[in-house]
């Protein structure tokens, strides 16, 4: 089953063509955001074996960088059953970034991913207010501006 999800999430990811919405929802308990009380925060999943997090990588450790002081922060979500996958992720293509690692894929269950990688965008109050599943380049301007926007609030 495991290896069906799996399979599943790359077709997924591969076919993609991306998704938005925007939502004020509570944002699942598994994943413990409190430490960032009174912060915006971005949640990534992502994956070792998906392609657009090679590019959402760089992309998240700029945004960081520009909007940390302002209160933003990054939490990624690492999906690998095998944590060696993710350490030689992150070897190649750098973070900066808090991770946590799911291998058992309960974090992701509980936030429904329906692709890699995808991401909740979470305004100070801690509600989910947006959700993206892909990241393509046509993206970057349009997460940016909804980063900018929950920091204004």
């Amino acid at each position: 089953m495991r290896q069906f999800r799996f399979s599943l999430l790359m077709v997924v990811t591969i076919l993609s063509v991306g998704f938005h919405s925007q939502a004020q929802a509570a944002v699942p308990s598994m994943l413990d955001l409190s430490t960032h009380k009174g912060k915006v925060v971005y949640v990534d999943f992502w994956a070792s074996w998906c392609v657009p997090c090679r590019d959402s990588f760089p992309w998240m450790q700029a945004m960081q960088a520009k909007y940390a002081a302002k209160g933003l922060v990054i939490v990624s979500v690492n999906v690998d059953e095998v944590r060696a996958d993710a350490e030689r992720f992150l070897a190649k293509y750098g973070t900066g970034i808090a991770v946590q690692y799911d291998n058992a894929g309960a974090i992701a269950k509980e936030y429904d991913l329906k692709g890699m990688p995808s991401s909740f965008l979470v305004n100070r109050a801690g509600a989910a207010r947006f959700k993206h599943t892909g990241f393509r380049e046509k993206d970057r301007e349009a997460f940016e501006t909804e980063i900018r926007q929950l920091i204004a609030e």
